[in-house]
């Protein structure tokens, strides 16, 4: 998945970028609302983190902003601001979650999960295709039982195929979402890791779970 996280304290910021792309994400980070507004134009997110109380721009007003523009990311905003109105304010703007600081970073990845659990559809942390299953908050992977070692990058190219099984993904909606504005690879790091990842994935099994579509980009599905 992609992030955007907007805090404007860098120190703060930093932290939840790193907490985050140790989880396996890919986050990108910006410190006001004004830059946050080009972020989301240019790039779709799985999920936004934002604190309220910023320059240029402040959370609420952002999220306001975007989804009158169509925008319709889950929006977590995170801030000291804890009063019954201020949370009525938050959700009213448009976001979907409230995260009163000092917050724990356990709570703050349970509440991503669950929010992308709400985006995609599914009600649980496991995500299937056939005998393959995939446990977001385990971050675990089995085919048939068996357990499947995959790096962090492997794992999150699988999550995000598996989030979108049955749909043919394209080189760059593949990069987009699995690495960040920072990135500076080669032109084929995409088709090095659906390599990596079919030769862990499919290979011994008679079905194969990852496809090829010539000219297009690749496809998990059940055949």
């Amino acid at each position: 998945m992609r992030i955007l996280v907007v805090e404007d304290e860098k120190n703060l910021n930093r932290i939840i970028s790193e907490a985050m792309e140790d989880e396996g994400y890919s986050v990108d980070r910006c410190f006001n609302g004004l830059d946050a507004l080009d972020y989301a134009a240019g790039t779709v997110y799985d999920v936004m983190i934002l604190d309220v109380m910023m320059p240029g721009l402040d959370g609420f007003e952002l999220v306001r902003r975007l989804r009158r523009q169509g925008n319709t990311t889950p929006a977590l905003f995170l801030t000291a601001r804890d009063s019954v109105m201020d949370r009525v304010e938050g959700l009213e703007s448009g976001g979907d979650y409230y995260l009163v600081k000092p917050f724990d970073f356990k709570e703050l990845m349970a509440v991503v999960r669950a929010m992308t659990r709400k985006y995609t559809g599914n009600r649980s942390n496991v995500y299937t295709v056939a005998d393959l299953s995939l446990d977001a908050a385990a971050k675990t992977v089995t085919r048939a039982g068996r357990t499947i070692d995959l790096t962090a990058k492997e794992y999150a190219l699988l999550e995000y195929m598996i989030r979108h099984k049955g749909m043919v993904l394209s080189r760059e909606m593949i990069e987009n979402n699995l690495w960040n504005y920072d990135y500076e690879g080669g032109t084929n790091v995409v088709d090095v890791y659906v390599s990596y990842l079919r030769k862990k994935m499919d290979t011994g099994f008679d079905r194969k779970l990852i496809h090829t579509v010539w000219g297009t980009g690749w496809v998990l599905k059940e055949e």
